[in-house]
């Protein structure tokens, strides 16, 4: 069995990072008077489509997957999560590291994806982007905002006014109950002042992987968010409303 991919670590992947967060910005103008919440899940494992689907639908929300064709196994769950509202999004085939392989390299991988996924039976557009392990490179944000109208990094945070559309910042749905304290921190930061928050996780089950949450993690996070009162939209769903005159 392969050992897990690590991105780059100390000096390089560090100068890496900044340069990613720092050029080639193109700055969201977010002018609406209430908060946004988009629920997100990378690499579409089958318990996001499945559990996670179903703690969303049964508020009648929608979320985006960033599916990878790659990870596919022999059965795909495109048709039900398009038909059911939820947005399919890019999030390269092979899910390599875009800072390592480059805008050239990133965007093949992204025109393969999204020719495997009309394959598999998904015939709507791919609007929107995720970086895996959310490692950026800084000409590949400019070169992917041609095809996609906004790319999600991981970088934790609420998008106001100023953000990146290149690299929206992302919670984490995981980390066990120092994960859920933190993401219920962001909802609460959320409501202080407008703005776009986005989460992303990748399983939801009884005995989540590290990057992954509990059906309970996911209810209460939820739960927080509709107390809260905040609209919760696919992320293109979200940027109409944002880019709507």
């Amino acid at each position: 069995m392969a050992a897990p991919y690590i991105p780059a670590s100390g000096l390089t992947g560090k100068l890496r990072r900044i340069a990613a967060r720092t050029l080639a910005v193109r700055r969201l103008r977010y002018a609406l008077p209430d908060t946004l919440v988009s629920i997100t899940f990378d690499d579409f494992p089958k318990s996001a489509g499945e559990a996670g689907a179903q703690i969303l639908g049964a508020r009648g929300w929608r979320g985006t997957y960033f599916a990878s064709g790659g990870f596919a196994g022999g059965e795909t769950h495109l048709g039900r999560m398009y038909d059911a509202g939820h947005e399919i999004a890019c999030h390269t085939f092979a899910h390599g590291d875009s800072a390592a392989l480059g805008a050239a390299r990133t965007a093949e991988d992204c025109g393969r994806n999204r020719a495997f996924l009309e394959k598999a039976g998904y015939e709507g557009a791919l609007e929107t982007f995720a970086f895996p392990y959310g490692e950026a490179a800084v000409r590949a944000k400019p070169e992917l905002l041609k095809t996609y109208r906004a790319l999600r990094g991981v970088r934790p945070g609420v998008n106001r006014t100023g953000a990146d559309l290149g690299l929206l910042k992302a919670v984490p749905l995981d980390g066990g109950q120092a994960g859920l304290e933190r993401a219920l921190d962001w909802v609460e930061d959320a409501a202080l002042e407008p703005g776009w928050l986005i989460f992303y996780g990748h399983d939801v089950r009884p005995e989540p992987g590290p990057w992954g949450c509990t059906p309970e993690f996911l209810k209460t996070v939820c739960d927080a968010v509709a107390r809260a009162g905040f609209e919760v939209l696919p992320l293109r769903a979200a940027l109409d409303r944002i880019e709507r005159p």
